[in-house]
């Protein structure tokens, strides 16, 4: 209801500032107008009192430019409003607790693709409240890790333990699947479709883009739908496959507050050194 709320202001103020805004430079336009009369006539012929007209226009002017400062105070304190409550629209996300001590163990793993092995000896236990950090050059596994451990089936050898009541969220890295309504894309992943949106929204979207079909979204929107969508879910672990891709600024800096305040336990891919440094508990280099 907070974030409804928040966004409902959101949208008021804007719509104020912009009224606010064309009244004043329509007031500012008329003013202009009427010190314009001194040179115009009364009638065709018959000069008009310069002197009456300036007078009488400079009463209008004043008038008018106290009620144009009104309007710009108001519209720097609804901006600033506005301002405020963006800063407090924070993305949020509400992980599962889990009481156990690993949620994942791999020992000695190889993965391959047929008989062709990618990469091997891959060691590393996850715990809860750990954020791992999968690196490595292009080609080496990482994605197909990620996929093994939500369930693809990946040939691999070696040990790999994963609690089989453990609840994943996983953001792919492929966008190309994506497609039909956003009501429908909430159903498929039974999420609450109004939170979907109030997240979108925070991440910028306008409520004119909920309109159109996904696969018309550019790349950095598309992304936004997967993070938005894994931000609904909760879950024990959090699966994002270099969540960063054609990510704006601002939401790049949303998503770090979010994962170092609700510190959900995580393992992730996302060439972004900086976001590594600043979210990574721990790494392991494929």
């Amino acid at each position: 209801m907070q974030d409804e709320f928040e966004l409902a202001e959101n949208e008021k103020l804007r719509k104020d500032i912009i009224r606010l805004s064309d009244a004043a430079r329509r007031s500012a336009d008329w003013s202009d107008k009427v010190e314009k009369t001194k040179n115009g006539t009364r009638n065709s012929g018959s000069k008009l009192d310069k002197g009456f007209v300036g007078h009488k226009a400079a009463k209008m002017m004043k008038r008018a430019k106290s009620q144009e400062n009104r309007m710009q105070s108001a519209i720097e304190m609804k901006s600033g409003l506005l301002k405020n409550i963006e800063q407090t629209s924070s993305l949020k996300i509400s992980p599962l607790s889990y009481g156990r001590g690993t949620l994942i163990t791999a020992s000695h793993l190889a993965l391959y693709h047929g008989d062709v092995g990618i990469c091997s000896d891959i060691h590393f236990q996850l715990h809860p409240g750990e954020r791992i950090a999968v690196t490595g050059k292009n080609g080496c596994g990482k994605s197909t890790l990620l996929k093994l451990i939500c369930g693809e089936n990946i040939q691999y050898s070696g040990n790999l333990d994963i609690d089989s009541n453990l609840k994943i969220s996983y953001v792919s890295q492929d966008t190309s699947d994506l497609k039909g309504s956003l009501t429908a894309y909430a159903e498929q992943y039974t999420v609450d479709e109004s939170l979907l949106k109030a997240i979108l929204r925070k991440m910028g979207f306008e409520r004119s883009q909920f309109e159109k079909n996904i696969e018309n979204f550019s790349e950095g929107q598309k992304k936004k739908v997967l993070i938005a969508r894994s931000l609904c879910e909760q879950a024990h672990l959090y699966i994002w496959d270099e969540p960063l891709n054609y990510i704006d600024v601002i939401t790049r800096m949303q998503i770090e507050e979010l994962i170092l305040e609700y510190k959900p336990t995580m393992l992730f891919v996302e060439h972004d050194s900086v976001f590594q440094q600043k979210i990574a508990t721990s790494i392991v280099c494929l």
